[in-house]
């Protein structure tokens, strides 16, 4: 009778094993299910900002930016560095992109929408989009970097210059007319490259948009 109690009291440590370790990872999932922090996230993929800023990039309040970075530090995805009076976040590890970026890919293999979606958004704009692949069919070419000056100082492509999408209009005069001038910002759904170029081609350039951001050939 003993070895029959110690054999279901084995059985029920393995479940309780089992359901302990699934249910860390389906809470680190869960904080993750949510637009903003998947935003966010992105964001932080190309280099630490304060609450504030994320508020700006992702369109919500501070509040709302607070509560999100809450949840997502709680799960360990994003930690703290304090700076003076400044709180800024940043992502824990390389591996956070690398969830995203594959959760990212795969809906786009499994939701044909999401595509279609970028490609109407894309083709209003008249963007032409190239990969690192393609880049020497468009020799000679020059590569624009359009995130904000902190971003592109935290990491960039070698060749890369910098002019914050904010600042081209203003700058158009250093770019050169016969070369195509190809930007880039923080991935296939940052904005700021598609504003770029449809800048460019209204003011006459030759222009494309990289498909890829600095951080997905690095993470």
């Amino acid at each position: 009778m003993l070895w029959q109690i110690n054999f279901f009291s084995t059985v029920m440590d393995k479940s309780e094993f089992k359901q302990t370790i699934y249910t860390e990872i389906a809470d680190m999932v869960k904080a993750m299910a949510n637009p903003h922090r998947l935003e966010i996230i992105d964001l932080l993929a190309n280099g630490e900002k304060t609450v504030e800023q994320i508020a700006t990039e992702t369109r919500i309040s501070i509040a709302n930016a607070s509560q999100h970075l809450q949840n997502l530090k709680k799960a360990r995805l994003v930690k703290i560095r304090r700076l003076k009076n400044y709180r800024l976040y940043s992502l824990t590890n390389i591996y956070v992109y690398a969830i995203w970026k594959t959760l990212r890919e795969f809906a786009r293999l499994q939701i044909p929408e999401i595509d279609k979606i970028v490609d109407d958004y894309r083709r209003v704009n008249n963007a032409t989009v190239v990969s690192l692949n393609e880049l020497e069919k468009y020799k000679p070419y020059l590569l624009v970097d359009v995130r904000p000056n902190e971003e592109f100082e935290n990491g960039h492509f070698d060749e890369a210059i910098n002019i914050p999408v904010s600042q081209l209009i203003s700058n158009l005069n250093q770019l050169p007319k016969d070369k195509y001038i190809i930007t880039y910002c923080r991935g296939p759904f940052c904005t700021f490259a598609d504003q770029a170029l449809e800048i460019l081609i209204n003011s006459g350039f030759k222009a494309a948009r990289l498909e890829e951001a600095f951080v997905d050939v690095t993470r």
